[in-house]
């Protein structure tokens, strides 16, 4: 099984912005973790800061992968272009956020991803990555 992880902007800058929100751990740090978690799945990583960076990666792997976590950080709320990248897409996205953006601004309540997601994982932290995983397994063995 191959997963893509794509993370968004300011995504590389977990374990130092805003650790009462984000944490005080890197992806880099957690991708060490997930990885020896789940030795039989193929774990690509990918992050930017630039938008057309993000559906350049997005196309790339959206037809050969078994599965996407994303999580588009600010884009989500603010580009179309992302939205319609993974709508164009064959391969199922699950939208992930660290945070609980339901309970932040109120303009981060509204996903131009959600819609062409298969599902969304908000809140948990890092774990959200994890469970996603989990949730792709689990689709394969159904």
């Amino acid at each position: 099984m191959r997963i893509a992880i794509i993370n968004g902007p300011n995504l590389n800058l977990l374990g130092k912005r805003e650790p009462g929100i984000y944490g005080t751990q890197s992806f880099d740090e957690f991708l060490i973790t997930l990885r020896a978690q789940y030795p039989t799945v193929a774990i690509s990583y990918y992050q930017s800061n630039v938008e057309g960076e993000l559906i350049n990666e997005l196309q790339r792997v959206g037809f050969e992968y078994d599965g996407i976590i994303f999580n588009p950080g600010g884009y989500t709320h603010t580009s179309v272009a992302i939205g319609d990248a993974v709508a164009a897409i064959k391969t199922p996205v699950l939208e992930v956020h660290i945070s609980n953006v339901h309970a932040r601004e109120a303009f981060r309540r509204h996903s131009f991803v959600s819609p062409h997601a298969v599902g969304v994982i908000a809140g948990l932290g890092l774990r959200g990555y994890a469970q996603a995983l989990d949730w792709f397994i689990n689709q394969t063995r159904l």
